[in-house]
């Protein structure tokens, strides 16, 4: 369930100091026992390409014997698009976790640690101009993806846009189906883009545990074709394919062994190529 609550005077009233770089919750909205979303206000001055990342976090617990606290940092791919007036972020708790033990249970009215420097390859401009983009993800490496396909970038480079999602539960895909479910109704992307953008979308989503319409992980349903006779497309070239991946590290592997046997070239930032991987956390 969604919660919203207005940020007003009463709420933004803390008894400790504001936090370095401080910035509000807004809305909050679980989905499983591992995984969450919150929105946050966003700093003015802040400017970035949609897919990149940035530094958020909390104070870590006070040192048991100065009573200093140090902050605890951690990447976090922003999840809406550049355009947007807050920030979304999606994330995984971890109950032992230094960070995110303590960000799962933030409220709004609540601040957090964001440090206004983007970053990230997981961008357009590195890489070159194709007919498809393919954006692979596991678990929470949907969130860059989730920026992605809410901009309007991303449909004026590309003729088709293909998403595949693994996650090991069905309730792990739900942040993405609703969100993919929602453009279809968002009047403001359907007039800035054009009416019915998301027709070019095509989502595959996988689990890997738990019985769903598609078991598998996403390498395997490749490497036997089976994801490209599903998705009525061919595998992917050089001529025509880029792709991002995001995903946990044996992911990120299999699948850039898997490009390199396609043809397809990594590309970064400063030498734009056919595709591209964040390396900077994994999930």
């Amino acid at each position: 369930m969604t919660e919203q609550t207005p940020v007003n005077e009463t709420t933004a009233v803390k008894a400790t100091p504001t936090l370095p770089d401080a910035q509000t919750v807004t809305e909050i909205e679980h989905y499983t026992d591992r995984l969450f979303r919150f929105r946050c206000t966003r700093p003015a001055s802040l400017r970035f390409r949609s897919g990149e990342f940035v530094m958020i976090g909390l104070m870590g617990d006070p040192h048991p014997e100065t009573g200093k606290q140090k902050p605890l940092l951690r990447a976090y791919s922003i999840a809406s698009p550049s355009w947007d007036e807050e920030l979304e972020f999606y994330s995984i708790k971890v109950q032992d976790g230094p960070l995110t033990s303590k960000l799962q249970h933030i409220q709004p009215g609540d601040e957090i640690i964001l440090r206004p420097k983007p970053v990230g390859t997981l961008v357009h401009d590195a890489l070159l101009p194709g007919k498809r983009i393919w954006f692979f993800a596991t678990g929470t490496g949907f969130a860059p993806f989730a920026s992605l396909l809410r901009e309007p970038q991303t449909y004026e480079d590309y003729d088709e846009v293909i998403i595949t999602h693994t996650c090991r539960e069905v309730g792990e895909l739900t942040y993405g189906r609703d969100l993919i479910e929602s453009l279809k109704h968002d009047e403001l992307l359907n007039e800035v883009i054009g009416e019915g953008f998301w027709k070019k979308i095509k989502y595959y989503p996988t689990t890997t545990r738990e019985e769903s319409p598609k078991m598998g992980r996403i390498t395997d349903l490749m490497k036997s074709g089976e994801a490209f006779k599903d998705l009525d497309v061919e595998p992917l070239n050089p001529e025509s394919d880029r792709a991002m991946i995001c995903g946990n590290l044996a992911f990120n592997l299999e699948l850039k062994e898997m490009f390199e046997e396609y043809g397809l070239e990594e590309g970064a930032n400063s030498k734009p190529a056919h595709y591209v991987v964040e390396k900077a956390f994994l999930d």
